[in-house]
């Protein structure tokens, strides 16, 4: 039927930083953009009170990443930069593009200015028998849907 359009999954999907594609992510949280409300009260003509609504600061939410952890230490390089005190060269641009059941791309969320708040491995157990998982925050500073 025309002009039906199927939604699109939440399990395909790949996050980019500075341009390099990072795979086998288990989850990605946080493509969210908050703008703040500011309330104008005033009066009109003859003493009415009025309230009106302005659009405040925006706020990026962080993203959470989380993949089963490799034998691949670029998250604990990345924070390392930022605890050195190397924020400049910590900030990193990225996407996470979601694909169609085609594996076409179709949607892509580019973040700037990107640097990892937090990296933390999951729970250890000896008596486990999951995947062990790696997890980073990153704090970021604008948010763009293409």
């Amino acid at each position: 039927m025309a002009g039906i359009t199927d939604p699109l999954t939440n399990y395909s999907f790949a996050v980019e930083i500075d341009s390099l594609t990072i795979a086998q992510f288990k989850e990605v949280q946080g493509l969210g953009i908050t703008i703040g409300v500011i309330e104008n009260r005033a009066n009109k003509a003859g003493g009415l009170p009025v309230l009106q609504k302005l659009p405040g600061s925006v706020k990026y939410e962080d993203i959470h990443l989380s993949r089963g952890k490799v034998n691949d230490p670029a998250f604990w390089n990345w924070i390392k930069t930022v605890q050195e005190g190397r924020i400049d060269e910590a900030r990193k641009d990225g996407a996470v593009i979601l694909y169609d059941l085609a594996h076409g791309e179709v949607s892509r969320f580019n973040f700037f200015q990107g640097w990892p708040s937090k990296v933390e491995v999951g729970k250890l157990s000896a008596g486990g028998d999951q995947v062990l998982l790696e997890s980073v925050v990153i704090t970021i500073e604008r948010l763009e849907v293409k």
